[in-house]
């Protein structure tokens, strides 16, 4: 078990225990969090990847069941994962893709289709294929941000799916009852993608957002996975978003 997943105290039964979680983007960062942290609750675990070498390496990390190497954008790959799992699942945790930024000037249409297939598009995919195949009471969960809810040059077609993705998700919940679907929205998050945007700034960008936080550090994916988990186990909660931004939204100087 990694040093950042959190055993189960002493006492307390593991809150997934007997049950199977799919987590589609779970080879690196929140992911990869989330099912080492399901895991260490007790859950099987099926993780999926684009790079078969990086997945199996997180398969061993975690002790996965079961991975499927492909892109998730891949609608006829993500159909025959689906078709080819050995039984029902529990959750379906998506964490794949990311949000496109341009200013106007230079916007590339067909990077931002792809971005949009991949932020809008592939929810509502995953969704055809959950239904029937996540027993009832289970959940399906997305990852979203909020990093875009704030208008800035460049980033109005991310603003727009960040606007967007609470109500998709809202309407998926009713459509999927007793199915639960809810919407995880992070702030910056100090993950492999991160380091790889901001390269050579990250240590900056890291060092503003210690000082601007309320909480006073960095947002980690464990800090995500353990939400994701509760969401995971706690039946009541469906069609909703939950930030975990250790207060991004209400320090101005972090943006």
């Amino acid at each position: 078990m990694s040093a950042t997943a959190s055993p189960v105290a002493a006492g307390r039964l593991p809150a997934l225990e007997g049950q199977t979680v799919a987590v589609i983007g779970g080879s690196s960062g929140i992911g990869l969090e989330t099912a080492r942290r399901a895991r260490a609750e007790g859950a099987e675990v099926v993780i999926t990847g684009r790079d078969p070498g990086r997945l199996e390496h997180a398969a061993q990390d975690v002790g996965a069941r079961a991975t499927a190497a492909f892109d998730a954008t891949d609608a006829a790959a993500l159909e025959r994962f689906f078709a080819e799992l050995p039984g029902p699942l529990d959750h379906v945790m998506l964490s794949a893709g990311r949000p496109y930024y341009a200013r106007l000037a230079e916007f590339d249409f067909d990077a931002a289709l792809r971005s949009l297939d991949q932020e809008l598009l592939g929810p509502l995919r995953v969704a055809q294929h959950v239904a029937g195949r996540v027993r009832e009471g289970g959940s399906l969960l997305f990852v979203g941000g909020t990093g875009a809810r704030h208008a800035s040059v460049g980033l109005a077609l991310a603003s727009a799916v960040t606007v967007g993705y609470p109500a998709l998700v809202a309407g998926l919940a009713l459509e999927l009852a007793p199915v639960r679907v809810n919407l995880v929205a992070p702030g910056f998050v100090d993950t492999p993608l991160s380091a790889q945007i901001l390269g050579d700034g990250l240590e900056a960008r890291r060092e503003q957002l210690r000082a601007a936080l309320p909480i006073r550090r960095v947002i980690g994916p464990a800090d995500v996975a353990a939400l994701a988990v509760h969401l995971m186990a706690n039946t009541a909660l469906t069609g909703a978003t939950y930030d975990v931004d250790g207060g991004q939204q209400l320090a101005v100087a972090a943006w």
